[in-house]
């Protein structure tokens, strides 16, 4: 599947959840519900992916960080619900596609009234 089909699909399932939910939930009820239309379009995720800390090239204790949802391996999903998305969402995505070595990345805010105001893609 190309990128840009791939990425239509999961914003597809973004909308459908926007559109069942609205705005005003906890980001966790927005992740839970993206994962079932995800499931339901056939699409594979990882959520909530571990990605261990390398500094260096030395692998570094402690916690590793989670990032929302990877899908089909390869698109990197970055959730929010925030008034506005600052550059500091922007920052995080691009520094977890690099950690992940994810191509593409999705950036969606569900606090807004249209979901289409609420999205970014990212390519590396």
């Amino acid at each position: 599947m190309e990128f840009e089909e791939l990425s239509g699909r999961i914003i597809g399932c973004a909308i459908e959840v926007h559109r069942n939910l609205g705005p005003g939930l906890l980001e966790s009820v927005y992740r839970r519900c993206l994962q079932q239309e995800l499931h339901s379009g056939g699409l594979k995720f990882e959520s909530e992916k571990q990605v261990e800390i390398v500094y260096k090239g030395i692998r570094l204790d402690g916690p590793p960080l989670r990032v929302d949802l990877v899908v089909e391996e390869i698109v990197l999903v970055e959730l929010k619900v925030v008034e506005k998305l600052l550059p500091v969402h922007e920052a995080q995505l691009l520094t977890y596609m690099k950690l992940t070595g994810c191509k593409i990345g999705l950036l969606i805010n569900f606090d807004c009234r249209s979901i289409r105001d609420g999205l970014k893609r990212f390519i590396l």
